[in-house]
């Protein structure tokens, strides 16, 4: 008898380990976020958004505001939504009584069935071309937080802000992160409630940028996490291949340097342009595609920073969509990874994750690398259930 339950316990745990959706040998398909921008005339309908991201896996989002029509949407569903309180609301959630208005109208109705897990108080604050309403950050986001935990509702909601890359000083080498000096004062308040809600610190990475605006000197591969000699930081001996990651750590850095520590740094907005103006050196379909499809193979990967190896890092796409009614250069209408008729813009791997059975996105998954994905997804369950078998019937004939 006690054979019995010792085979049966062992038979259990290899089953365990094949059909968990946390572990095994097929794996799963790791979380990563998209931002949903909305300033387009020509976009689908948010159930048909919910369509997409539940063919594509994708289980985290982003979006601007608090929209009734996407919330009500993506109720009793399982993508977990970040949303954001717009820069000009600021002034107003510097009551207490407003705050808890605020949410009582735009979050509490919509859970538990909408996920919502974060509120982005405003977004690039500390360099926003208002200075004035960085002065109300902290008050709105001290009294958001009240305000969750006054109805209730806190524990599976953080709150933040995101910020650019502008509010560095330095940023290189990254162990020389420091942010400015002017911002030093109110980023401190920022940075203790952020340590006291244990929320994360979200900033808005480009590589793009530095790239256009020193393309002699910072090499393309580089910033797109294709193969090259990287940087070695000399403080730290602490190797780079890739931009993005030592601008997060620079950003780690320069919070140590305000002398507070386990403070979580995730990126809020990262991507590149497929198009651009004739200035805008590096905004080609290609290099987008290069770069977001190599940044979400280390997502998939489960990658973190030189700094925090261990620590997965926490990326979200931007964006979706590429939307049509953004002013200025041509590449701030560009950044998306489809177009407005749910098509791809270009294919960055997303694919792979889609399920064959769903006719109803418009995705094209005729692509080589598809194929290529497919036919070694299909080869790779043939062998574990190979293995399987045989592994029952050895168990089978143990005594």
């Amino acid at each position: 008898m006690a054979t019995f339950f010792r085979r049966m316990a062992i038979r259990y745990i290899f089953l365990t380990l094949f059909f968990s959706a946390d572990i095994g040998f097929f794996g799963r398909v790791t979380p990563f976020g998209i931002n949903y921008g909305q300033v387009a005339n020509n976009l689908p309908s948010p159930d048909k958004v919910l369509e997409l991201f539940s063919n594509l896996k994708v289980t985290k989002t982003r979006i601007y505001d608090t929209n009734p029509e996407i919330l009500s949407a993506f109720a009793k569903s399982n993508v977990e939504v970040i949303v954001t309180v717009e820069n000009e609301m600021l002034i107003q959630l510097n009551d207490p009584q407003q705050a808890l208005q605020w949410v009582n109208g735009h979050i509490k109705p919509y859970l538990p069935d909408t996920k919502i897990t974060g509120i982005q108080v405003g977004n690039e604050l500390f360099t926003n071309g208002d200075t004035t309403l960085i002065q109300y950050l902290v008050p709105a986001v001290v009294n958001i937080h009240n305000a969750l935990v006054r109805l209730g509702i806190d524990s599976n909601i953080h709150v933040s802000t995101p910020s650019s890359l502008e509010v560095l000083q330095e940023s290189y080498p990254p162990s020389a992160g420091s942010f400015k000096s002017e911002i030093s004062g109110i980023m401190s308040q920022f940075l203790s409630f952020l340590s006291t809600t244990k929320a994360p610190f979200w900033i808005n990475a480009y590589p793009y940028f530095a790239y256009k605006d020193d393309p002699s000197r910072i090499p393309l591969d580089y910033v797109l996490f294709n193969p090259n000699e990287g940087m070695v930081d000399p403080n730290t001996n602490l190797h780079y291949d890739n931009m993005l990651y030592a601008q997060v750590d620079a950003v780690t850095f320069a919070i140590a340097r305000l002398n507070f520590s386990g403070i979580e740094v995730r990126v809020s907005e990262t991507g590149w342009p497929s198009k651009g103006d004739t200035n805008e050196i590096g905004a080609t379909l290609q290099n987008a595609q290069t770069y977001n499809r190599n940044l979400l193979r280390r997502q998939m990967a489960n990658e973190g920073t030189p700094l925090s190896p261990r620590m997965r890092l926490e990326a979200y796409f931007f964006a979706l969509f590429n939307e049509d009614m953004k002013t200025g250069a041509t590449s701030e209408r560009n950044y998306g990874l489809f177009q407005a008729d749910e098509t791809m813009t270009y294919n960055v791997g997303l694919s792979a994750f889609a399920s064959s059975s769903s006719s109803s996105t418009s995705i094209s998954l005729t692509s080589s690398a598809a194929h290529t994905k497919a036919a070694s997804k299909e080869f790779q369950s043939l062998f574990f259930w190979v293995f399987l078998c045989l592994l029952n019937s050895a168990l089978c004939g143990f005594v």
